[in-house]
Formats: C-alpha cells, structure tokens, sequence
C-alpha cells in the first residue's frame, strides 16, 4: 500500500470517487465506502461522491450486475444516480480513480489530489479492472478490491481527522 491522505483541508473531508461512465466501479466503491463511514460514525464528517469521466450514463442508475452484487453483499445501490467529472470537481480533498485512463481522463481537466483508489489497497496498487463486459464474477472480484480498500481508506481519515480535531472522534487518553 502505497497511499497515505492528504490532511484534511475541508469540512466535511471530501472524497471523489472516479471511474468511466460512473455505472460499476465508482458507485460501487461510493455505497462502499459511505457505509463504512457512516458505520465509524464520521457520516456528518466526510462526504463521498462519484462520477465517470464519459457522460453516457448521467442521471441513469448503476448497472444492474453491480447493483446485485452490492444488494446480495447487503448493501443499498438504489440512490446511485451517474454523474460526470468536470472541473470543479477539483474543490475535493481527495479524487481517487479506478485505472490509469481515468487518471489520464481526469488529470487533462484541472489539478489537484488525484490517485489510483487501490494505492490504498493492502493487497498493492494497481488498477481496479473494469468488469462491465465480463460476466458477474467480476462484480464480485471488484466489490471484494472495494471493500479491502474502503476499510483502509476508512482508517487513514479516521486518524487524519482525529489528529486534527482531538477528542471530536471520541474520548481522548485524559478522558
């Protein structure tokens, strides 16, 4: 694992997820990781978003493959609605990405923190690979990248935001 966050430099900390038509990866990893932190109990203290970098899907739900794989997992994908990436999403303390294209796609538009989601991943970095024209496993291969990474992710803001705010997150040494 190669990635560490930046420190918050917003309230809530804002987190971007990334990936092609925001229909798979991106709004698998968005349920995911929205959960695990409503779960930390920091709901109010970190906001998750996705989008795609292509607009075919915008306004239309996730794909169905990865809406089962989340529902059998026990997770609620039924509010996804596709967005895409533009420029001013670049006001976000963190845009993570599912591949290098999408690197390349969101790193044309603007500057800011923009990484590989799996430099997060405890098992290495790499790409979370795209499982829209396979079949149903490869749901099941990236909501398990998900889930590994998100816990990670979880952690990292947890510590950032508790070293900025001590005691905000719960009972302090002195308590």
């Amino acid at each position: 694992m190669s990635g560490l966050i930046p420190e918050p430099a917003t309230t809530p900390y804002r987190i971007a997820l990334v990936c092609l038509g925001n229909i798979c990866r991106s709004p698998m990893a968005h349920v995911v990781l929205q959960r695990r932190f409503a779960e930390a109990g920091l709901a109010d203290a970190v906001e998750v978003t996705s989008s795609g970098t292509g607009g075919w899907h915008v306004g239309g739900p996730m794909d169905r493959r990865a809406a089962s794989t989340l529902r059998s997992a026990g997770y609620d994908p039924d509010a996804h609605r596709a967005e895409q990436f533009d420029a001013s999403w670049f006001d976000r303390d963190l845009i993570l990405v599912m591949d290098t294209d999408n690197l390349a796609d969101v790193r044309r538009l603007g500057e800011g923190d923009v990484r590989l989601f799996r430099d997060f991943d405890p098992a290495g970095p790499g790409n979370v690979p795209d499982p829209y024209y396979g079949g149903t496993d490869g749901f099941a291969r990236v909501l398990t990248m998900v889930e590994r990474t998100c816990a990670e992710l979880v952690r990292q803001v947890s510590q950032a935001l508790a070293s900025r705010q001590p005691g905000a997150l719960g009972p302090t040494s002195a308590d």
